[in-house]
């Protein structure tokens, strides 16, 4: 009987460590380079998603992460990319912005080359660094493009279009 109340008690502590670690885990944080934003749009091919470009640096840009917090909360499918424009050195604050509005289960990436205006090329030409910078692309690949503060309602009105329920 001693033996079985051990196991038990090892049991439920490690699962209490798995618990305490992945709700204070870092979010994970890749690298963005040449080439990433393809591998972003090619792994959803055939399902809507958002891309919102943010800094650290960006006022309006926390207002948004606010507003996508609380929808990963209310629309549990939400497929969410953020692409912080600063530096990789950053990471750890980047961190904390993404615990903060909470964005963790987002999918996150931060510019990782020295050379930002190509890695700006690459997403869209027609894109000179303005933030906050969404895109809302639909099911079939098509991107809206959006420069600046976004409000709850355009973006759960783009929820609504792609068919999504809560």
């Amino acid at each position: 009987m001693k033996s079985r109340k051990g196991i038990l008690s090892c049991l439920l502590g490690l699962w209490l460590s798995i618990s305490f670690v992945s709700v204070f885990a870092d979010p994970i944080i890749r690298h963005f380079v040449r080439g990433s934003f393809q591998e972003i749009v090619a792994s959803r091919t055939g399902k809507p998603f958002i891309v919102s470009l943010w800094s650290l640096e960006c006022t309006y840009c926390f207002d948004d992460m606010e507003i996508f917090g609380r929808l990963l909360k209310k629309h549990q499918g939400l497929d969410l990319v953020l692409i912080s424009t600063d530096a990789a050195e950053q990471v750890g604050e980047i961190a904390k912005v993404l615990k903060k509005y909470p964005l963790k289960q987002a999918e996150s990436w931060v510019f990782a080359d020295s050379f930002a205006e190509r890695l700006r090329y690459e997403i869209d030409r027609q894109w000179y660094g303005e933030l906050p910078r969404t895109y809302f692309y639909n099911a079939q690949g098509h991107a809206i493009a959006l420069s600046g503060k976004l409000t709850q309602a355009q973006i759960e009105s783009w929820i609504r279009s792609t068919g999504k329920k809560n």
